[in-house]
């Protein structure tokens, strides 16, 4: 079961908590059951699972039910192999910082540090923890809100907001393989926020029926919010050539055009 899940569900964003128990001593460790649920207020969960094969608690979650804070610090590709060591099962009261050769850097309103090489980091208030379970393998969800973040300028576009090209992030996946958000690994799909499309099953059967067409490719000229039906200047070629063509355009995300390009030189097929 633990293998089919974590094979299957991925990648998975990477919550590396920082944590300190009821002696001050501090704990980091990298979480995958991790996300964020909410912006208003800010809520992360992640989830330290018993041990699969002893049942027994990680430290970050006891060490939470004793000081409800906790800072999550996002991972990138330059820290990632220091981050896998820091989640070898050293022995409570360990200093992973040390350990993994992590900075800690001292927050401004939560006691636990932040890690320095990380290049955003939460401050959190730990608001509620939720036991799913008290077998191996059983996941605490630990319901954290975001008092305070950091986010390094680098990072930055011009608007002021995160560049995904810059920011480079790893994910979880199954057994030893990570996923690495960064180069060709990124693409981008427009949003239909404010628009409706009129669906796959309104395009023509003939566009539908074409074998070369993805369902990704369905997909993207399901999103047009009406059919256009004006074809003047709409270069007349074979059918071949025709699919071709327009399989190019919704690669550069010119939906009608291709819409237009298909109706045109696939419409005698229905």
């Amino acid at each position: 079961m633990h293998q089919y899940l974590l094979g299957s569900i991925g990648p998975r964003p990477i919550c590396f908590a920082s944590t300190i128990d009821k002696d001050g001593r501090p704990n980091l460790s990298p979480f995958s059951f991790f996300n964020v649920f909410s912006t208003n207020p800010p809520i992360l969960v992640f989830s330290p699972a018993r041990s699969g094969r002893t049942g027994a608690t990680k430290n970050t979650l006891d060490n939470v039910l004793e000081v409800p804070e906790v800072t999550i610090n996002v991972v990138t590709h330059d820290m990632v192999q220091q981050m896998s060591l820091a989640s070898s099962p050293y022995e409570k009261g360990v200093n992973e910082f040390i350990k993994s050769g992590f900075t800690p850097i001292d927050s401004e309103v939560v006691k636990p540090s932040r890690v320095a090489e990380s290049p955003v980091q939460f401050e959190c208030r730990v608001n509620e923890v939720v036991a799913l379970g008290d077998g191996g393998g059983s996941g605490n969800l630990v319901i954290c809100e975001i008092l305070r973040f950091h986010v390094r300028e680098d990072i930055l576009n011009e608007a002021g907001r995160i560049d995904q090209t810059k920011i480079d992030l790893v994910a979880r996946m199954g057994g030893d393989f990570y996923c690495r958000a960064h180069g060709d690994a990124l693409f981008e799909i427009p949003k239909p926020l404010m628009t409706v499309g009129v669906g796959v099953d309104q395009l023509p059967p003939s566009i539908r029926a074409a074998s070369e067409l993805t369902g990704n490719h369905l997909g993207q000229l399901g999103q047009l919010e009406q059919l256009p039906d004006e074809m003047e200047g709409v270069q007349q070629m074979n059918r071949e050539q025709a699919v071709a063509a327009a399989i190019e355009l919704l690669n550069h995300h010119k939906i009608e055009e291709a819409y237009k390009l298909l109706a045109k030189n696939l419409h005698d097929e229905q």
